[in-house]
């Protein structure tokens, strides 16, 4: 069964209030084929616990890796991932599409 964005989102703030760092990915921007649409979440905390997709699977790995980063340092990145991208092959995102994902700190 997938988390409604409520869920995802109140799972993000309940571990902020416990005291974690956490990240939320969001979907941006989507060109062609995209296995999640626009709006898209997917929260991580400082333990690399996730919940939510940005991709169906295809790029969570990479945008777990990018939001431990984000969370360390504090500062957003816009990732994008797509079959032209050499990152997104290695990431597995081959549906033809690309996607442009959001990920900042919570807090």
């Amino acid at each position: 069964m997938l988390s409604t964005d409520d869920d995802i989102l109140g799972q993000a703030e309940a571990w902020a209030k416990a005291g974690k760092g956490v990240a939320v990915a969001t979907v941006v921007e989507t060109w062609g084929s995209a296995p999640r649409p626009v709006g898209s979440h997917l929260v991580i905390d400082e333990d690399g616990t996730f919940l939510g997709s940005v991709s169906g699977g295809c790029v969570e790995g990479e945008v777990v890796t990018e939001a431990l980063d984000v969370i360390g340092s504090g500062k957003a990145k816009m990732l994008e991932f797509g079959v032209a991208d050499e990152t997104a092959w290695r990431a597995g995102l081959s549906c033809g599409g690309r996607i442009a994902v959001y990920v900042e700190k919570v807090g």
